[in-house]
Order: C-alpha cells, then structure tokens, then sequence
C-alpha cells in the first residue's frame, strides 16, 4: 500500500502562486507515475497534471498550461505543483494520485492511490 499526503494548500489572491506538495509513504515505488487532480463544488473530479515514473514526461490540462508546473523528487518521494498566476477558477481541493505506469497517466479510473485533498480558494 502507498500513502499519499498532501500539503501546500490554502487562501491566495487572483495572480498569486502557491506550491503543493503530495508525499508518499509505505511501500513507495520510484517507478510509480503520479498526478494532480482537482475537484471544484458541484463539479466532478478533473485532470490537472501528470508526470512519468522517471519525471522526463509531463501533460497538463489546456486551462492550466504555462501556469502550472508538476515535477517530482524519487529520492523524497515527493511530487510538487507549482501555480502561478492563480485564478479563481482554480479555486478546488486538489488531489494528488499515484499509478502502477511508468508513463504519464491523464485518466482517474488508472490511478491506483489518492491522498486526501487539500483545499486551495483563490479570491478575485
């Protein structure tokens, strides 16, 4: 089993960043690919972000390309998400996942972990 914790969330003003971080316990893999989903009210759950198992490969939904960055640490066991240039759009709780793939992985039912969520709003 794999744990995964997020972290980094919280209440920032249109065009402001934030950074979340997502860390993994248990029985960690390396070669595990990772992800970014989000979850807005009365939405269902979407793709944000998602990074291979070695980091080399990235995808990103069209509303977040060039604002948001996913990169991943396999010696922390740790996968972070940069946002810039928040909107209130973005406002959600944000999920971080975990595959069984070496490739990127875009599709919620392929993820085989969750963490919890973290919540992050941003005001306009």
């Amino acid at each position: 089993q794999v744990q995964l914790v997020e972290s980094g969330g919280g209440l920032v003003e249109a065009g402001g960043s934030l950074r979340l971080s997502c860390a993994a316990s248990g029985r960690t893999l390396s070669t595990l690919a990772k992800g970014w989903f989000r979850q807005a009210p009365g939405k269902e759950r979407e793709f944000v972000a998602g990074i291979s198992w070695s980091g080399a490969t990235t995808s990103y939904t069209e509303s977040v390309k060039g604002r948001f960055t996913i990169s991943r640490d396999n010696a922390k066991n740790t996968v972070y998400l940069q946002m810039n240039s928040l909107k209130p759009e973005d406002t959600a709780v944000y999920y971080c996942a975990a595959a069984h793939k070496l490739g990127v992985v875009r599709t919620f039912t392929e993820y085989d972990y969750w963490g919890q969520g973290t919540q992050v709003t941003v005001s306009s």
